[in-house]
Parts: structure tokens; C-alpha cells; sequence
């Protein structure tokens, strides 16, 4: 550990940080401490209830993710950066707006909806690549310091450190809430051996409303800040691995990557702010695509089209698994041949884990129910 060698006062330290900042396409930096032993209760309660589902390595890290000095020795102070993602077309404040677009693209059974942040380009490697920009300008001024980036990439209370530096309050579907932001919006830490100076948390301002919790397809959101992952459509469609539970298939709908449903509900939301950086624009294909068009990429295609994607992490297994529940989805609203044929013909040649998963597709009944365009009621806010 050291001390910052100040050759300006940390106020204007803290102000150039942020310019820096600003100028790598971030929307907000704060400083926490690493003093998270508060948070380890509610951690291990959570791993205890297996609630992190089939991601062994979360239990494997157990605490660790609560004790940021344990994971980078000497760390004294995290840097925490908020990087919004929404396309840089969206138009906050105008009408429809972003949210009821995305409700209608929920209210399309034949039409894949992939959720927002994966639309572009992988946020692991922007971020990363940013942060150690930042980190780099950080050097030049007060000199060499130990230092490590980090973004949604190792054992890290993300939310914790947010909430406690300032940069928003956890909100009760566990996402950070800024009243500026919303929840859209990317988190990344930098873990310094640096004495910055800590900035202030904002209190929280979920009031009485409940919107997230109400909304959530496969009541995942289990109680006030507390997800059941093994019931998350994110999870179920990004992280698991094994068969989508027959019961939980029917709520996944449309979505083929990830759910966005307790973000598009909640109020605060509609202070959401567009990316500054075009690297979160949606790509060909990744917006409003009919999913019979998605199930007829073979392998090749899918790795092309996914370059430089999130998306490309989850496989082309997976990918077809999801492709073919919400094929089964829509089959069961409304027969499609074109998409019938498009689920035969992916077929030959499938793996055990997505041959299953077609055969139900083309196995499911008619229903008659619809998805509906409206979007929720929402509670009032603080």
C-alpha cells in the first residue's frame, strides 16, 4: 500500500479522474473502500440457499468476492466506473419511447429479442480496455502504483462497491439504480493500492413500488434485493449449460439472450441515457430478427456473426437451445410453417442437448393465449 504522492490536492486529483473519465466514455466514477465484511451475511446466505444455481465457481470464490484485498493483495481503494449502454439512437424523453419499443418487440412471438446490452460489441473487453486507459492517465500523474481492471470478470461485488461509492443504490431486482441512469448502464472497478479519497453513497429510492418483482417471467426475484438464479431467464439462457427446466420454458417467450423485463418496468428508467461510444449500437441481426432466420446460421455463421460479441460465449449449442424454445413458444400461439421447417431443418445433425429441445418445439401444443404489448403498471417511487 501507498499513499497517493500528491503533487495537486485530491479535490482536483478527483476532478481530472473524472475528465479522464469523461473522455474514455464513462458517465460516472466514484471511490469505496474495501471494507466489505457487512455484505459477507447476505453473500453466503445466498450461496447457502444455491441460488447461484449451476455457477460453481461463485461458491468456489465464496467470500472472497467481499474482500477485495484478499483477491488483489495491498488494495486499499476501488475505483468504480459506470459506462451506460443504451444505442446511441435512442432518443430518451420522445415517444414511443426505448422501453415500449422493447415491449413491443416482447409482444412479437416469431421475432427473437435479445436483451439490450448484448447487442453490440462485448462490454468485457470495451470496458477492460478503457479501464486500463484510465488506469494508465492515473500513472502518469502521480506515478507507478499497483493496480488491477476488472468488469464482470472475477470474484467482485460490483453492486456492493457501486452502491457504497456512490455511484447509485442496489435496486430490488439487485441491479444498481441511479436516479440520472436508471440501470442501464455497464459497472467496472479498478483496485488500487492508492489512499484515494472515498466518495459518499445516495440513499435509495425504490420507495413502495414493487414493478420489478411483479414483472419477472419466472418469479426469479424471490423477495426484496434477493434472485433465485436457477429461475432467471438471463441465467437459464446465458449461464446454464444443461436443459432449460420444462416448466420454466413457456415464460421464456421470445427471448433467446438474456431478459431485460425488470429493467423495462421500472420507473426510473425512463432517466436511462444513451451510449456515447458506438460500440453498443446493435448489430445486423441482433434486433428484430425472425428466429426462423437465427435457426438457419449453421456454426460458421453464428461465429461470424458473433465476433466480438457476449453473445459468442454462450456456443452455438446453446444459442440453437434457446432458438428452439422460443420457436416452441411461438408454434404454440400461432402455427408457423416457416418456422416449422426451420426447426426440421436444424435438426440433423444436433447434438443430444438441442435435439431435445426442437423436439419439443415441434411437439408443443397450440394455446390459445398472446403475449401482450402493454406495458406494466408500475408503482409509485421516492
Amino acid at each position: 500500500m501507498q499513499e497517493v504522492p500528491f503533487t495537486v490536492d485530491a479535490a482536483l486529483l478527483m476532478k481530472r479522474l473524472r475528465g479522464w473519465a469523461r473522455e474514455l466514455g464513462f458517465s460516472q466514477i466514484a471511490v469505496a473502500d474495501v471494507d466489505l465484511s457487512s455484505a459477507e451475511p447476505g453473500l453466503q446466505a445466498w450461496l447457502d440457499a444455491g441460488h447461484h444455481g449451476r455457477m460453481h465457481y461463485m461458491a468456489a470464490h465464496g467470500l472472497k468476492r467481499a474482500r477485495p484485498a484478499e483477491l488483489v493483495p495491498g488494495t486499499l481503494r476501488v475505483l468504480t466506473a459506470r459506462m451506460d449502454y443504451l444505442p446511441r439512437d435512442t432518443q430518451p424523453g420522445t415517444e414511443p419511447g426505448w422501453q415500449a419499443v422493447e415491449w413491443a418487440g416482447l409482444a412479437q412471438p416469431s421475432q427473437a429479442q435479445i436483451s439490450l446490452y448484448a447487442r453490440g460489441r462485448d462490454y468485457h473487453k470495451v470496458l477492460r480496455n478503457r479501464l486500463q486507459k484510465l488506469a494508465d492517465r492515473l500513472a502518469q500523474e502521480v506515478g507507478p502504483f499497483g493496480h488491477r481492471v476488472f468488469t464482470d470478470s472475477a470474484p467482485v461485488l460490483e453492486v456492493e462497491l457501486a452502491a457504497r461509492s456512490g455511484l447509485g443504490w442496489r435496486g430490488k431486482h439487485t441491479l444498481t439504480l441511479s436516479r440520472d441512469a436508471g440501470s442501464m448502464f455497464f459497472l467496472g472497478e479498478i483496485f488500487v493500492d492508492l489512499d484515494l479519497p472515498l466518495t459518499a453513497p445516495v440513499t435509495a429510492h425504490c420507495g413502495e413500488c414493487s414493478a420489478c418483482i411483479d414483472i419477472c417471467p419466472t418469479a426469479a426475484i424471490t423477495a426484496p434485493y434477493r434472485v433465485d438464479a436457477r429461475r432467471c431467464i438471463s441465467y437459464l439462457t446465458i449461464e446454464h449449460d444443461g436443459p432449460i427446466p420444462l416448466e420454466l420454458r413457456p415464460a421464456l417467450g421470445n427471448r433467446i439472450y438474456g431478459c431485460d423485463d425488470c429493467q423495462l418496468a421500472c420507473p426510473w428508467n425512463k432517466f436511462a441515457q444513451p451510449a456515447v461510444l458506438a460500440d453498443f449500437d446493435a448489430r445486423p441481426g441482433m434486433a428484430g430478427t425472425p428466429i426462423a432466420v437465427l435457426l438457419a446460421w449453421d456454426e460458421t455463421e453464428f461465429l461470424r456473426r458473433t465476433e466480438g460479441s457476449a453473445i459468442r460465449r454462450i456456443g452455438f449449442a446453446r444459442w440453437r437451445r434457446n432458438l428452439a424454445v422460443a420457436a416452441g413458444n411461438a408454434l404454440r400461439l400461432r402455427d408457423d410453417a416457416a418456422l416449422r421447417a426451420a426447426l426440421q431443418r436444424a435438426a440433423p445433425g444436433a447434438d443430444a442437448l438441442v435435439a431435445e429441445h426442437i423436439a419439443w418445439a415441434l411437439s408443443a401444443p397450440m394455446r390459445p393465449a398472446a403475449l401482450s404489448s402493454e406495458p406494466p403498471s408500475v408503482g409509485a417511487f421516492e
